[in-house]
């Protein structure tokens, strides 16, 4: 108790400091969560570029622009309103929205949401208004360029709102889509001054749109957002240039009432008072037959090309300005190529999910947890930069040179990539949960998991020797040691990859699962691209990881013991000794280390591992095997017979790179198959009535391990990973009943669409919303097409050894 009172102290006086007086925010903030809202819906956006999410009431609600920030704000000047005419008068006009705010009152607001519809696939959704009264009916599709293995639309921050118009009279209707927006996202800076807007139009190959633009000019990442629609045959594009989202909004509503049109008034606006906040309207107008059909297409655009982190100290340019420039003119551009290539991003996408969604033999909640965990990639507070063309390979490589050869050549070619850990977790690349998070990168964008790794790779061989003091112990120690693995390339509120190492909490140099992880990552990487100029460069950062984490085998029986705190992912949850989680992470790293020396060539330290795994899997079961799961671990204590929902991490990981059988087997499979019996038995169907996923720790006797904060927790990630392990072992039919009870639990009865949180308890507690660790659900993909024989088979030796 005094521990964790001195812990809170310390917390609390680096809190107030980090918030009140440098006014910056906390990394992990445990005084001001994010509250729940039980409104999102998909977000829109590439990857990288930035992000805003949209709620299932169709609200324009989460706003990620300045990288790796939050803003949770409703703006509600972003709306679309629609406007039917028969034979020249108008008979409705409604906003689309359900809501009934304070201003904009010269709106008809308050749509019945008893007549609208929301169904989100990721990276498509699809609203359907049934409009009351006037047989017809809009579906707007929503689209973002999310498209696997590509590297370029992947990148775009836009997206684009199919409107189709189906007209059940039996008289023409015309009809018109208005699309209105706030210069600005919701924060104050939308009435800082100085923001104006233009009307424009950008015909190509002809092809034209038109719109308006709106420039918001902060001191800071300055950016702008672009409103349009595609002109065509029949399909007249109208706008309005400023109007006050402050006031009563009549002159536009009655501008738009008159003829199904807006003005479209000529020139700039003034820019804004101090004070003041603009917005602005496009509107797509055409006609409907009787019992015909129409379709009015129109795109959000934003461009924030040149970025700055928290510190300001470097510039960075985002990944699509390598193909729409970077002078922050890009948004008419942007808008054209979205409006125009849409279809082939829908026709990728669909050819993408389609075997998928069609496989009968899939439940339907997996298809829809499968896909829209996806939107973590980009809403994951993601960024997505380019090299600085005067990069050189000695900047990179840092004081301690790497001898990484293909590093620049990698980054030069795919840019940098971070996420968060979490959004309310604010650390780049968190790498004991990216770990898990991996599979859906590797799978879906492999080049983006390489370039991660090089930089990973780099830290690995370089320190940072600035003292500091760790909040959970209050000791002080360097910021980084060389030739261990970094917890985090850093806080977007600093200076990511510059400086690593944001979290405060644990001096994470004595963890041990991170060095393993990489190794893992490396070996299974190689598996599924078999990129061997990767392998190659990896294998000596591999071999100097590896060697650091030797120190932990203190007794040298090959098997690594914990330091009786929490030296690992489960960061509150003491472990002492030999472990099932790290112990087993050790042997699979072991036995990959043993398979690449193999593809290597490198007998020495082919056989060096060889016999640390021949002694370690010895002690492995000796220790912790008790004859129907691997104990928690081997320090005698009243909970080191817990039995641990993530025992067989290694074995997962080992089974997705092939090697969970024959002369690579490490964990015998009876072992195997019996612990995760029991864990399905005890940690999922006897928690919850079997309906919320596997609880991270039970007590033989069926009762939840209550021994630490985190060991009655549920983490949705890691439950996924359980699941694809039971299915590589062929337990299909359990691994897919303990994923069900999280997504049940997350998407349906918790309200957290597009949120899910890293953990939460029975009794609905939940922590830290949006999480990072959910998409290993990608690693369950991996082991259904591992079983149908689907998945890249593993790499064979080459005939002719290759030296690094």
């Amino acid at each position: 108790l005094l521990s964790y009172l001195s812990f809170l102290c310390r917390y609390f006086r680096w809190w107030y400091k980090k918030t009140r007086i440098e006014k910056k925010s906390a990394f992990i903030d445990l005084l001001c969560a994010v509250p729940l809202q039980q409104i999102y819906g998909c977000p829109l956006g590439g990857i990288g570029g930035g992000t805003i999410t949209r709620g299932w009431r169709g609200e324009f609600c989460r706003w990620q622009l300045n990288p790796g920030l939050y803003h949770y704000e409703t703006v509600i000047a972003d709306q679309f309103t629609v406007c039917l005419r028969c034979k020249g008068q108008t008979v409705y006009q409604q906003v689309l929205s359900v809501e009934r705010p304070s201003t904009l009152q010269g709106w008809n607001w308050g749509y019945c949401g008893h007549y609208a519809f929301y169904h989100a696939l990721y990276p498509r959704a699809w609203t359907v208004y049934e409009l009351p009264g006037q047989n017809v009916v809009l579906t707007c599709r929503q689209v973002s360029p999310v498209i696997p293995h590509d590297y370029k639309d992947s990148s775009l921050p836009v997206g684009v709102f199919i409107w189709e118009v189906e007209n059940g009279r039996d008289e023409d209707v015309d009809v018109s889509i208005m699309f209105s927006l706030q210069n600005g996202t919701g924060t104050k800076e939308d009435r800082s001054g100085g923001h104006w807007n233009e009307p424009f139009s950008f015909e190509k190959e002809g092809e034209r749109v038109a719109g308006v633009l709106l420039h918001h000019c902060t001191r800071v990442n300055p950016f702008t957002f672009a409103i349009s629609a595609r002109e065509k045959a029949g399909t007249g594009v109208t706008h309005l240039t400023a109007f006050n989202p402050t006031g009563s909004g009549r002159e536009v509503w009655q501008d738009l009432l008159q003829d199904g049109k807006l003005d479209s008034p000529a020139g700039k606006s003034s820019p804004t008072e101090k004070g003041e906040v603009t917005a602005a309207a496009v509107c797509a107008s055409c006609r409907v037959p009787a019992h015909g059909h129409r379709t009015l297409e129109l795109a959000l655009a934003w461009d924030m090309p040149r970025i700055h982190f928290g510190s300001k100290e470097k510039l960075h340019l985002r990944r699509y300005t390598r193909f729409f420039g970077s002078g922050g003119d890009a948004a008419p551009a942007l808008s054209h190529h979205a409006l125009t290539h849409y279809e082939e991003w829908e026709k990728k996408i669909e050819e993408w999910q389609k075997p998928i969604l069609e496989n009968s033999q899939l439940p339907s909640w997996y298809k829809s947890a499968l896909f829209n965990e996806l939107y973590f990639m980009t809403d994951g507070g993601t960024i997505w930069v380019e090299l600085s063309p005067d990069c050189c390979a000695e900047d990179l490589q840092g004081p301690a040179g790497a001898g990484l050869s293909h590093l620049l050549p990698v980054l030069r070619e795919y840019g940098r990539f971070a996420y968060l850990e979490g959004q309310e977790y604010r650390m780049y690349n968190t790498y004991d949960v990216h770990f898990y998070a991996s599979f859906a990168l590797v799978m879906l964008w492999p080049k983006l998991q390489i370039s991660l790794q090089y930089d990973i790779a780099v830290t690995v061989v370089n320190e940072d020797v600035q003292p500091r003091q760790y909040l959970m112990c209050g000791q002080t120690a360097q910021v980084k040691l060389k030739n261990v693995v970094p917890h985090d390339i850093g806080d977007p509120d600093d200076e990511p990859w510059q400086r690593v190492n944001a979290y405060l909490m644990h001096d994470t140099a004595d963890w041990k699962d991170l060095n393993l992880k990489f190794v893992l990552q490396v070996y299974r990487d190689y598996c599924l691209t078999h990129d061997s100029l990767y392998l190659r460069d990896m294998w000596p950062v591999c071999q100097a990881v590896m060697e650091s984490e030797l120190k932990f085998d203190t007794d040298n029986d090959g098997l690594i013991e914990n330091g009786g705190f929490a030296d690992q992912t489960y960061d509150a949850w003491v472990v002492n000794g030999a472990s099932a989680y790290c112990g087993g992470l050790w042997l699979a790293a072991v036995c990959t280390m043993c398979k690449m020396a193999e593809v290597l060539g490198d007998a020495e330290i082919q056989q060096k591992y060889t016999d640390i795994l021949s002694r370690g899997k010895e002690a492995f079961e000796r220790m912790l095997w008790n004859g129907k799961y691997y104990n928690y671990d081997s320090s005698g204590s009243d909970t080191s017979i817990s039995i641990m929902s993530d025992q067989c991490a290694g074995q997962w990981f080992l089974g997705a790179c092939g090697l969970d059988q024959g002369e690579f087997e490490v964990f015998p499979k009876s072992h195997v198959v019996s612990a995760l019996k029991t864990i399905f038995e005890k940690n999922v169907m006897s928690f919850a009535g079997g309906t919320m996923g596997a609880v991270n720790g039970m007590r033989p006797d069926g009762v939840p391990d209550t021994s630490s904060v985190q060991s009655n927790e549920v983490w949705i990630g890691v439950v996924y990973a359980l699941a694809a392990t039971m299915i590589q072992e062929g337990l299909v039919e359990e691994g897919f009943r303990t994923a069900e009870g999280c997504y049940r639990t997350v998407w349906e009865r918790l309200g957290m669409a597009f949120q899910t949180p890293e953990a939460y308890r029975e009794k609905k507690v939940y922590r830290s919303l949006a999480y990072m660790r959910p998409l290993s659900i990608w690693s369950m993909q991996l082991a259904l097409e591992r079983r149908a024989g689907r998945s890249p088979a593993p790499p064979q030796p080459p005939q002719v050894p290759i030296h690094p």
